[in-house]
């Protein structure tokens, strides 16, 4: 749902509960990833949408895609959550993996994902987010620009760097 500089009027209840269910999950997604933990995902999440009702409700326009806006709300959360404690990045904290599972491929999966966190966690803010909407979330460009503040070849440009930078990490590994 994209809605542009939407005054506060339009937001009836059906159409706050479909912005919700629209972008709730991969909010909750982009927070796990960052934080590592699904408590805080989830408080990431009521957040995001708490700040956006406030917003709402104080009559403050809303500028560009509300999907951008909430994304913006959502890293800023997870940066000041890292500002006001050390990070204690769970690494151990992944989805359960299927039951059935090959026990020697869950750890080298388990470490992998592990691995690839830490890689993540070592780039800067804006590589990484790139990262994360654009190949993880499969967002377009144009999307990612707008949430990074940036144009689509700035953020195009950043892409290539953070990939770059994440294929140096593994390299010495695979080799």
């Amino acid at each position: 749902m994209d809605v542009q500089s939407q005054a506060p009027h339009i937001f009836d209840e059906e159409t706050l509960i479909a912005l919700y269910d629209d972008h709730s999950d991969s909010i909750y997604r982009y927070a796990f990833r960052s934080l590592g933990e699904a408590n805080l995902a989830e408080d990431c999440v009521a957040d995001v949408f708490t700040r956006f009702l406030e917003r709402v409700a104080t009559g403050k326009p809303l500028t560009g895609n509300i999907r951008a806006y909430l994304y913006r709300v959502a890293h800023n959360w997870v940066v000041d959550h890292y500002r006001q404690e050390k990070p204690q990045a769970d690494l151990e904290a992944q989805p359960l993996p299927a039951h059935n599972a090959n026990p020697e491929n869950r750890l080298f999966e388990k470490e992998n994902q592990a691995r690839l966190r830490q890689a993540l966690l070592a780039l800067p803010e804006d590589q990484r987010l790139v990262i994360e909407l654009r190949v993880m979330e499969k967002w377009p460009y144009e999307a990612v620009a707008d949430v990074l503040g940036k144009s689509v070849e700035a953020s195009r440009a950043l892409q290539y760097r953070a990939l770059k930078k994440l294929r140096k990490s593994f390299s010495p590994q695979w080799m």
